[in-house]
Protein backbone atom coordinates (compact mmCIF):
# COMPACT_ATOMS: atom_id res chain seq x y z
CA UNK A 1 0.00 0.00 0.00
CA UNK A 2 1.39 3.41 -1.00
CA UNK A 3 1.65 5.77 1.95
CA UNK A 4 3.08 8.63 -0.15
CA UNK A 5 2.11 9.41 -3.74
CA UNK A 6 3.88 12.14 -5.70
CA UNK A 7 2.45 12.77 -9.18
CA UNK A 8 3.82 15.11 -11.87
CA UNK A 9 5.11 17.66 -9.36
CA UNK A 10 6.55 20.82 -10.90
CA UNK A 11 8.03 23.80 -9.06
CA UNK A 12 8.92 27.09 -10.71
CA UNK A 13 10.37 30.01 -8.75
CA UNK A 14 10.33 33.60 -9.92
CA UNK A 15 13.39 35.52 -8.76
CA UNK A 16 12.85 38.73 -6.85
CA UNK A 17 15.01 40.85 -9.13
CA UNK A 18 14.46 40.66 -12.86
CA UNK A 19 11.55 38.25 -12.64
CA UNK A 20 13.54 35.33 -14.06
CA UNK A 21 11.85 31.95 -13.81
CA UNK A 22 13.80 29.04 -12.34
CA UNK A 23 12.42 25.53 -12.70
CA UNK A 24 13.51 23.54 -9.63
CA UNK A 25 11.31 20.51 -10.34
CA UNK A 26 9.97 19.62 -13.76
CA UNK A 27 8.01 16.36 -13.51
CA UNK A 28 8.56 14.31 -10.35
CA UNK A 29 6.49 11.15 -9.99
CA UNK A 30 7.08 8.33 -7.51
CA UNK A 31 5.41 6.55 -4.62
CA UNK A 32 6.60 5.18 -1.29
CA UNK A 33 5.11 2.01 0.12
CA UNK A 34 4.24 1.69 3.80
CA UNK A 35 7.29 0.37 5.66
CA UNK A 36 9.81 1.36 2.96
CA UNK A 37 13.16 3.06 3.59
CA UNK A 38 13.84 5.28 0.58
CA UNK A 39 16.87 7.50 -0.02
CA UNK A 40 16.89 10.43 -2.46
CA UNK A 41 20.17 11.50 -4.02
CA UNK A 42 21.23 14.08 -6.59
CA UNK A 43 23.82 16.71 -7.34
CA UNK A 44 23.54 20.19 -5.81
CA UNK A 45 20.81 22.06 -7.65
CA UNK A 46 19.06 18.88 -8.77
CA UNK A 47 15.89 19.79 -6.88
CA UNK A 48 15.98 17.29 -4.03
CA UNK A 49 15.83 19.93 -1.27
CA UNK A 50 12.89 21.62 -3.00
CA UNK A 51 11.19 18.23 -3.23
CA UNK A 52 11.75 17.53 0.47
CA UNK A 53 10.26 20.93 1.40
CA UNK A 54 7.17 20.13 -0.67
CA UNK A 55 6.80 16.70 0.94
CA UNK A 56 7.12 18.36 4.35
CA UNK A 57 4.33 20.82 3.43
CA UNK A 58 6.82 23.66 3.90
CA UNK A 59 6.40 24.67 0.25
CA UNK A 60 3.75 24.13 -2.40
CA UNK A 61 4.30 22.87 -5.94
CA UNK A 62 3.45 24.97 -8.97
CA UNK A 63 1.49 22.00 -10.24
CA UNK A 64 1.07 18.34 -9.46
CA UNK A 65 -0.20 16.28 -6.56
CA UNK A 66 1.25 15.08 -3.24
CA UNK A 67 -0.81 12.67 -1.15
CA UNK A 68 0.04 11.23 2.26
CA UNK A 69 -2.24 8.29 3.06
CA UNK A 70 -4.68 9.59 0.49
CA UNK A 71 -4.77 13.14 1.91
CA UNK A 72 -3.90 15.81 -0.65
CA UNK A 73 -1.34 18.18 0.84
CA UNK A 74 -1.48 20.75 -1.96
CA UNK A 75 -5.07 21.86 -1.28
CA UNK A 76 -4.74 21.90 2.50
CA UNK A 77 -5.59 25.20 4.17
CA UNK A 78 -2.81 27.14 5.87
CA UNK A 79 -4.24 26.72 9.37
CA UNK A 80 -4.43 22.94 8.88
CA UNK A 81 -0.88 22.46 7.66
CA UNK A 82 1.07 22.89 10.92
CA UNK A 83 -1.21 20.49 12.81
CA UNK A 84 -1.10 17.98 9.95
CA UNK A 85 2.70 18.19 9.83
CA UNK A 86 2.95 17.69 13.60
CA UNK A 87 0.53 14.76 13.69
CA UNK A 88 1.59 12.83 10.60
CA UNK A 89 5.25 13.63 9.88
CA UNK A 90 8.46 13.24 11.86
CA UNK A 91 11.57 15.26 11.01
CA UNK A 92 15.28 14.61 11.47
CA UNK A 93 17.59 17.42 10.35
CA UNK A 94 21.32 17.69 9.74
CA UNK A 95 21.73 20.39 12.40
CA UNK A 96 19.42 18.61 14.91
CA UNK A 97 17.16 21.68 15.49
CA UNK A 98 17.21 21.23 19.27
CA UNK A 99 16.51 24.07 21.71
CA UNK A 100 19.54 24.64 23.95
CA UNK A 101 17.49 26.03 26.85
CA UNK A 102 15.30 22.90 26.89
CA UNK A 103 16.46 19.61 28.40
CA UNK A 104 16.72 16.54 26.20
CA UNK A 105 13.40 15.34 27.64
CA UNK A 106 11.65 18.64 26.94
CA UNK A 107 13.00 18.76 23.39
CA UNK A 108 11.52 15.32 22.77
CA UNK A 109 8.23 16.30 24.40
CA UNK A 110 7.85 19.50 22.35
CA UNK A 111 5.57 18.18 19.54
CA UNK A 112 3.34 16.48 22.13
CA UNK A 113 3.14 19.68 24.18
CA UNK A 114 2.07 21.56 21.06
CA UNK A 115 -0.56 18.86 20.47
CA UNK A 116 -1.91 19.40 24.00
CA UNK A 117 -1.09 15.95 25.42
CA UNK A 118 -1.00 15.39 29.17
CA UNK A 119 2.35 14.88 30.90
CA UNK A 120 1.49 11.37 32.04
CA UNK A 121 0.76 10.30 28.46
CA UNK A 122 3.95 11.92 27.24
CA UNK A 123 6.06 10.16 29.87
CA UNK A 124 4.48 6.82 28.98
CA UNK A 125 5.45 7.31 25.31
CA UNK A 126 8.95 8.55 26.13
CA UNK A 127 10.24 5.70 28.28
CA UNK A 128 10.35 2.89 25.65
CA UNK A 129 11.69 5.23 22.96
CA UNK A 130 14.48 6.61 25.17
CA UNK A 131 15.46 3.11 26.19
CA UNK A 132 15.42 1.91 22.58
CA UNK A 133 17.63 4.81 21.45
CA UNK A 134 20.02 4.53 24.39
CA UNK A 135 19.38 8.04 25.74
CA UNK A 136 17.57 7.26 29.02
CA UNK A 137 20.55 8.55 31.02
CA UNK A 138 20.61 11.83 29.05
CA UNK A 139 17.03 13.02 29.54
CA UNK A 140 17.86 15.67 32.16
CA UNK A 141 20.89 16.99 30.29
CA UNK A 142 20.86 19.90 27.84
CA UNK A 143 21.86 19.72 24.16
CA UNK A 144 25.14 21.59 24.78
CA UNK A 145 26.14 18.87 27.26
CA UNK A 146 25.88 15.92 24.88
CA UNK A 147 27.67 14.72 21.72
CA UNK A 148 26.54 15.14 18.13
CA UNK A 149 25.48 11.51 17.91
CA UNK A 150 23.45 11.86 21.12
CA UNK A 151 21.83 15.03 19.78
CA UNK A 152 20.78 13.22 16.63
CA UNK A 153 19.33 10.34 18.68
CA UNK A 154 17.38 12.96 20.63
CA UNK A 155 16.10 14.35 17.34
CA UNK A 156 15.08 10.85 16.23
CA UNK A 157 13.24 10.35 19.53
CA UNK A 158 11.40 13.64 18.97
CA UNK A 159 10.43 12.44 15.49
CA UNK A 160 9.25 9.03 16.70
CA UNK A 161 7.27 10.12 19.76
CA UNK A 162 4.33 11.39 17.68
CA UNK A 163 4.10 7.96 15.99
CA UNK A 164 4.30 9.54 12.53
CA UNK A 165 3.23 7.87 9.33
CA UNK A 166 6.40 9.09 7.62
CA UNK A 167 9.80 10.25 8.85
CA UNK A 168 11.53 12.79 6.60
CA UNK A 169 15.29 12.93 7.19
CA UNK A 170 17.36 15.75 5.67
CA UNK A 171 21.09 14.85 5.53
CA UNK A 172 20.79 13.17 8.97
CA UNK A 173 24.44 12.04 9.05
CA UNK A 174 25.86 15.28 7.66
CA UNK A 175 27.02 16.74 10.99
CA UNK A 176 28.17 13.43 12.51
CA UNK A 177 31.55 11.71 12.66
CA UNK A 178 31.79 8.30 10.97
CA UNK A 179 31.13 6.32 14.15
CA UNK A 180 28.05 8.33 15.12
CA UNK A 181 26.83 8.20 11.50
CA UNK A 182 27.14 4.41 11.42
CA UNK A 183 25.27 4.19 14.72
CA UNK A 184 22.46 6.40 13.39
CA UNK A 185 22.14 4.37 10.19
CA UNK A 186 21.95 1.16 12.24
CA UNK A 187 19.20 2.81 14.27
CA UNK A 188 17.28 3.80 11.12
CA UNK A 189 17.56 0.21 9.95
CA UNK A 190 16.11 -1.05 13.22
CA UNK A 191 13.15 1.33 13.32
CA UNK A 192 12.46 0.66 9.64
CA UNK A 193 12.50 -3.09 10.38
CA UNK A 194 9.81 -2.37 12.99
CA UNK A 195 7.63 -0.90 10.23
CA UNK A 196 8.48 2.81 10.28
CA UNK A 197 8.45 4.41 6.82
CA UNK A 198 11.49 6.63 6.20
CA UNK A 199 12.34 9.00 3.34
CA UNK A 200 15.89 10.37 3.53
CA UNK A 201 17.62 13.02 1.41
CA UNK A 202 21.38 12.55 1.49
CA UNK A 203 24.66 13.27 -0.30
CA UNK A 204 26.26 10.32 1.48
CA UNK A 205 26.65 7.15 -0.57
CA UNK A 206 27.12 5.21 2.66
CA UNK A 207 23.89 6.56 4.12
CA UNK A 208 21.98 5.83 0.92
CA UNK A 209 23.34 2.27 0.83
CA UNK A 210 21.49 1.57 4.08
CA UNK A 211 18.12 2.18 2.37
CA UNK A 212 15.95 -0.32 0.57
CA UNK A 213 15.56 1.87 -2.51
CA UNK A 214 17.48 4.84 -3.88
CA UNK A 215 15.94 7.51 -6.13
CA UNK A 216 18.24 9.74 -8.17
CA UNK A 217 17.04 13.26 -9.02
CA UNK A 218 18.54 14.99 -12.05
CA UNK A 219 17.32 18.21 -13.70
CA UNK A 220 14.20 18.23 -11.56
CA UNK A 221 13.06 14.68 -12.38
CA UNK A 222 13.46 11.16 -11.04
CA UNK A 223 16.23 10.04 -13.37
CA UNK A 224 16.89 6.53 -12.10
CA UNK A 225 16.29 4.25 -9.14
CA UNK A 226 18.02 1.28 -7.53
CA UNK A 227 16.50 -1.42 -5.36
CA UNK A 228 18.47 -3.21 -2.69
CA UNK A 229 17.00 -6.60 -3.54
CA UNK A 230 19.52 -9.21 -2.45
CA UNK A 231 22.44 -6.81 -2.61
CA UNK A 232 24.54 -6.28 0.48
CA UNK A 233 25.13 -2.72 1.65
CA UNK A 234 28.59 -2.88 0.09
CA UNK A 235 27.19 -4.04 -3.26
CA UNK A 236 24.51 -1.34 -3.18
CA UNK A 237 27.20 1.21 -2.23
CA UNK A 238 29.12 0.32 -5.40
CA UNK A 239 26.01 0.52 -7.59
CA UNK A 240 25.14 3.94 -6.13
CA UNK A 241 28.69 5.17 -6.72
CA UNK A 242 28.63 3.93 -10.31
CA UNK A 243 25.25 5.57 -10.93
CA UNK A 244 26.39 8.93 -9.54
CA UNK A 245 29.51 8.77 -11.72
CA UNK A 246 27.39 8.10 -14.81
CA UNK A 247 25.00 10.94 -13.96
CA UNK A 248 27.89 13.37 -13.45
CA UNK A 249 29.52 12.36 -16.74
CA UNK A 250 26.27 12.45 -18.70
CA UNK A 251 26.57 8.78 -19.57
CA UNK A 252 23.76 6.30 -20.20
CA UNK A 253 22.70 4.07 -17.33
CA UNK A 254 22.03 0.48 -18.33
CA UNK A 255 19.61 -1.59 -16.30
Amino acid sequence: MSILEVNHVKKIYTTRFGGARVQALSNVTFSVEEGEFVAIMGESGSGKTTLLNILAALDTPTSGSVKLNGRELVVMKEKEISAFRRDHLGFVFQDFNLLDNFSVKDNIFLPLVLAGEKHQQMQKKLEPIAQRLGISELLDKFPYEISGGQKQRTAVARALITEPELILADEPTGALDSRAADSLLDLFGQINADGQTILMVTHSVKAASSAGRVLFIKDGEVFHQLYRGRNTSQQLYQKISDTLTMIASGGVIHE
